[in-house]
């Protein structure tokens, strides 16, 4: 899933659609102009996929990371819905944020955050999280995914093993979790379980180096905590996507063209490259060819990881894709005023 500059599909990514196909894109704030302009992007953006619209994806979580500003509803950050403790709060605010999503044609959020916020400061997530208490992000967190879910929109639980006891922030450098296996089982991995129970379409795994889990490879890189605790012990068969492999933490460390093949070959079925460097894109895909062509990565494991998608793309956005709405519906919408009512009760807990 390729990133990209401007507020429409550059010529470059649309050629390299053409040649390889592309799985989706990923929309930032440099990508947005206006509702109206956001839905006629991401319908565009859909037939870059060739058998199978490409996904059109946001970290849209509410608080500081919110792709999408005015006229969209500004949310207040999750930590808002944790002190709420309300069920259905977090149902209401989950069903309104899904309507406005759907109208532009996103079909997969990033979110929710289910790291527990245990170590303050944490510099990546803080007020991101729902909670400190790994019982309130599971059960609230289970009600987002599932909210969403119905509502149309693919949600991604994140950031898998757990960033909430970190001092470090992996846009910037490794984070290091230092809890033992007893205290990651207890707290960090209680939340995922829930969203598996909840049938999440898709995991975001970190940046992380989890020692007590793998003392080489960080979770990215990691067949241990992707394949042997995501899939094996909690049971996981959607989709896993890398975070964005543009981040400091493994970008500083290697190519990327060992990068994503060691992704792949530890378990992700999606690669997010959130940079607008198209050219770094090529070397990703191409490295990626080659791998399977010298058999580094086996074709029947490329095609499980494809039927993930499939399954989650016919679960989402197969077979309907929806002209953009008419830009007076879209006005009556987005930022309407009971998406305001609801975003109001919730900073009452900031």
């Amino acid at each position: 899933m390729a990133g990209f500059d401007g507020t429409s599909v550059p010529a470059e990514l649309r050629a390299f659609a053409k040649e390889y196909d592309l799985g989706g894109v990923v929309l930032f704030a440099r990508n947005v102009e206006s509702a109206e302009q956001v839905a006629e992007l991401a319908m565009d953006a859909r037939h870059l996929g060739r058998d199978l619209p490409a996904w059109v994806g946001v970290d849209q979580e509410g608080g500081r990371v919110a792709r999408l500003r005015e006229p969209f509803t500004r949310w207040p950050p999750m930590s808002t819905l944790g002190r709420s403790g309300d069920d259905g709060l977090a149902a209401r605010f989950a069903t309104a944020l899904a309507r406005e999503l759907a109208a532009v044609g996103i079909s997969l959020d990033f979110a929710p955050v289910l790291d527990v916020l245990t170590r303050s400061p944490n510099p990546a997530i803080g007020d991101r999280a729902l909670s400190t208490d790994a019982d309130v992000v599971s059960r609230l967190g289970g009600v987002l995914i599932e909210t969403w879910q119905t509502n149309g929109i693919a949600a991604c639980a994140k950031h898998f093993p757990g960033h909430g006891d970190t001092s470090a922030d992996s846009h910037d450098e490794m984070p290091l979790v230092e809890a033992d296996l007893e205290r990651l089982r207890a707290v960090e991995l209680q939340p995922f379980r829930a969203a598996v129970a909840a049938r999440v379409a898709s995991v975001m795994v970190g940046h992380l180096f989890v020692p007590a889990l793998d003392d080489r490879e960080p979770a990215t890189l990691s067949r241990t905590i992707i394949r042997g605790l995501l899939r094996d012990e909690l049971g996981f068969d959607g989709v896993v996507f890398t975070d964005d492999l543009d981040m400091k933490a493994v970008a500083d460390r290697h190519a990327v063209g060992p990068l994503v093949v060691g992704a792949i070959d530890a378990g992700c079925d999606g690669l997010l490259l959130c940079g607008p460097d198209h050219g770094k894109q090529v070397d990703a895909v191409e490295a990626l060819i080659h791998a399977i062509e010298d058999e580094t990565l086996p074709l029947d494991a490329i095609e499980r990881s494809m039927s993930r998608h499939r399954r989650m793309k016919e679960r989402f956005i197969v077979p309907e894709v929806r002209r953009p709405r008419p830009g007076r519906e879209l006005e009556t919408l987005i930022g309407a005023e009971a998406h305001q009512i609801i975003a109001h009760e919730m900073a009452q807990f900031a």
